[in-house]
């Protein structure tokens, strides 16, 4: 397969997709599936709610494909990926899941943590202690390392105040780097 031919999959799959070609959604599947399910348990912690918000995204997709715009490559990975954070979103503001700490009650203010290393870490079980954060501070944390977000898109997505995501980032990272802190000494001790 030459270069332009490769550099065009996603805009071909994306016209197949409008077209309705049951054959571009099976592949539409094989590729993306992994990615925005993983997308979708980076916020929400219940098995069974990841999968309702998968297909939730999956649908959002396939419905509006037709605004879907190619702007090169990785466009149509980052187009779903962003749907699918908005989706998870949406659950947990339905939910009311989002459990942030206004900086009002917020009195004890904690150090800042020193980043622990990472290298012996596998990448499932770091993946997994993000899970184990509380909602509010996995929420921001994903939002800010993951989606790249500023404090200020953060509060604006969130319903919260940009000194609010400020803090339960803050909190997040501390509480990480305890766990990862943590492993690393089990880990000495084997």
């Amino acid at each position: 397969m030459d270069l332009f031919a490769r550099r065009n999959d996603e805009e071909r799959l994306a016209q197949r997709l409008r077209e309705g070609e049951v054959a571009a959604l099976r592949e539409y599947y094989a590729q993306y599936a992994e990615y925005l399910s993983g997308i979708c348990s980076r916020y929400i912690t219940d098995r069974d709610d990841v999968k309702d918000i998968f297909q939730d995204s999956l649908l959002k997709i396939v419905t509006n494909i037709n605004r879907f715009e190619y702007r090169g490559k990785g466009s149509l990975r980052a187009w779903s990926a962003k749907i699918t954070v908005n989706q998870a979103l949406k659950f947990l503001s339905s939910r009311k899941k989002h459990e942030f700490i206004s900086l009002d009650r917020d009195i004890t203010e904690e150090a800042e943590e020193e980043d622990p290393p990472l290298e012996d870490i596998p990448p499932e079980l770091l993946h997994a202690m993000i899970r184990e954060l509380p909602t509010g501070y996995r929420t921001v944390f994903n939002l800010f390392v993951f989606e790249e977000k500023s404090h200020r898109e953060i509060a604006s997505l969130l319903g919260i105040r940009p000194d609010t995501s400020a803090s339960q980032l803050h909190k997040a990272k501390n509480l990480l780097a305890k766990k990862i802190r943590q492993y690393n000494k089990d880990l000495e001790k084997l």
